[in-house]
């Protein structure tokens, strides 16, 4: 695979196929399972934009000698975003009472793994996003998009955030549509969604007290990732002088976070 994708979207669905060539006796014998152990090669995906992970393709094999395996992937373009991972591994297929004491028995004991990566959105893992009719929630049907935000500071920020776009809103569907070259009013609308995600993310921090200089928080969690959204949007402020700020002078505030992020720089 390529390193990224550039030109990606959530409609653009994915269609791929690795050929594994492997030497069934020797894994076998180099593992300390008898000849006959069945084994399986098995390919799983995971998308950290949308948090989903599934099966991709598994080949059971019970042959000898040197094979060459296909496994063949076919991958929603709605399921992913982010960084596409695609684990491929070769493991026991069946538990084993026999063999050496050091040989694997329980049945997916892996013998052998490779990672492939590809980038689908961005320079870093996002959130994950998905594109629904708002009619069929408790969201106004007028509304364009709506950012949920749920679990606390030390939550994994992938299962913390998601960023709903309703479908029946053409101009925003079709803004994060050609994210990849987008045209002027694509911009515009982008640089909206990105102001408003960034007020509600801070807004949200601001009003935890546990959201303070001192805190240390894991990474990859929700908290790092809203300390790590302060920094670069206040780097010279304080987040008690931000957070007085806001509770103060909410409308002042407010102006600080549009020259922030500097909207509509398009």
């Amino acid at each position: 695979m390529p390193e990224a994708l550039p030109d990606w979207d959530y409609h653009m669905d994915l269609h791929l196929r690795r050929t594994v060539r492997i030497d069934l006796a020797r894994a076998r014998s180099q593992s300390g399972l008898p000849a006959d152990a069945a084994l399986t090669l098995a390919a799983v995906w995971t998308a950290t934009g949308s948090n989903l992970s599934g099966p991709a393709n598994r080949l059971r094999l019970t042959d000898g000698g040197t094979i060459t395996a296909e496994l063949d992937v076919f991958l929603r373009g709605a399921d992913l975003g982010g960084l596409l991972l695609l684990d491929t591994a070769l493991v026991l297929a069946e538990r084993r009472t026999d063999g050496r004491p050091s040989s694997p028995r329980r049945a997916g004991s892996v013998l052998w793994s490779d990672r492939e990566a590809l980038r689908l959105q961005g320079d870093a893992p996002q959130f994950p996003m998905a594109v629904i009719d708002f009619s069929r929630t408790s969201f106004p049907d007028e509304a364009a998009w709506h950012l949920r935000i749920s679990g606390g500071l030390e939550s994994a920020t992938m299962g913390s955030l998601l960023l709903l776009v309703n479908e029946r809103n053409t101009v925003t569907t079709a803004a994060f549509e050609n994210a990849g070259k987008p045209r002027p009013v694509d911009r515009v609308v982008l640089s909206a969604v990105y102001a408003d995600a960034a007020r509600i993310m801070i807004e949200h921090a601001l009003g935890n007290d546990d959201f303070t200089e001192d805190a240390d928080f894991p990474d990859g969690s929700l908290g790092a990732t809203l300390q790590s959204l302060f920094d670069r949007l206040f780097p010279d402020q304080s987040i008690t002088d931000v957070r007085l700020r806001q509770r103060q002078s909410p409308a002042l505030f407010a102006s600080d976070l549009q020259a922030a992020v500097k909207i509509f720089e398009v």
